[in-house]
């Protein structure tokens, strides 16, 4: 049986989610955890939606049709790979064809409980960034580079204070050293899903504690509302001594290796 669930409802369901966009569509972001199943990869979407422009809704749908129909019984053995016990929840993008076509598809072959979130993934994102509005009781911890503020983060967290490490989150460390030693940055849209994740674990009464970055850590951005509400709380600012940090920093960067020290140095030799 296939229903209609609002994106709060999949939250509180806790069951596993099917997104059947294109690749670059899920590459792009995503919700975390997410299986991609792709009913078009890239290229058979953008022939689909030339077909939609250029000639008509009823030839792109045909189309569309030859390219799902030799991946049919793939589907069901995908489906019954990511939800084994038959509950399981769909979205495309905006909760449109892709989406129910799929569910009605994977429940007529014996997956018994499906979900299709209403507006896809574009209301998971407007519910996600609506979200970051909310009022929170901030506390920001600011300090020159190299202060160790990451480290006190991680000491505050094992006294069970809410803490949100953004670097970690964000793969860098927020200087023009902050991608070294670190994997790849999600995109843009990613991390405001990652970070939302974590947020969804936190008791909004409760004080949550972040280190003090800038607009954009590295090559993604802190959700705009969120960044607001950091630049108009009180900062906590750790000042230590510049030798101090010197040597924090040595510990930190040294066993990384001269030739990446030197080119991040270079970046920076302009300022």
């Amino acid at each position: 049986m296939v229903t209609e669930i609002t994106i709060q409802e999949a939250f509180e369901l806790k069951l596993p989610i099917i997104d059947v966009r294109s690749p670059g569509e899920f590459e792009k972001g995503h919700i975390p955890n997410a299986t991609n199943i792709c009913l078009f990869n890239n290229d058979e979407r953008a022939h689909v939606g030339t077909v939609y422009k250029q000639q008509s809704k009823e030839e792109a749908i045909e189309l569309g049709y030859t390219y799902v129909n030799p991946k049919l019984k793939y589907f069901i053995d995908q489906a019954n790979t990511v939800a084994p016990k038959g509950n399981v929840i769909v979205h495309c993008w905006r909760g449109g064809m892709r989406s129910r076509s799929f569910a009605q598809h994977i429940s007529d072959n014996g997956i018994s409980n499906v979900k299709v979130i209403v507006g896809g993934y574009k209301a998971y994102r407007n519910y996600l960034l609506k979200s970051f509005e909310h009022p929170f009781q901030l506390k920001i911890l600011g300090g020159y580079t190299g202060s160790g503020k990451t480290y006190i983060l991680k000491e505050l967290s094992k006294l069970n204070k809410q803490v949100i490490d953004l670097e970690g989150i964000a793969n860098h460390k927020g200087s023009a050293f902050g991608n070294i030693g670190e994997d790849k940055q999600p995109t843009v849209e990613q991390i405001e899903n990652n970070l939302f994740e974590k947020w969804q674990t936190l008791d909004y009464n409760q004080p949550i504690w972040l280190e003090d970055e800038s607009h954009n850590i590295g090559g993604v951005k802190i959700p705009m509302p969120l960044f607001n509400q950091m630049r108009s709380t009180n900062l906590f600012f750790i000042d230590i001594p510049k030798e101090e940090r010197a040597k924090h920093l040595v510990t930190e960067y040294t066993n990384c290796g001269s030739n990446i020290l030197k080119e991040s140095v270079l970046k920076i030799s302009r300022r």
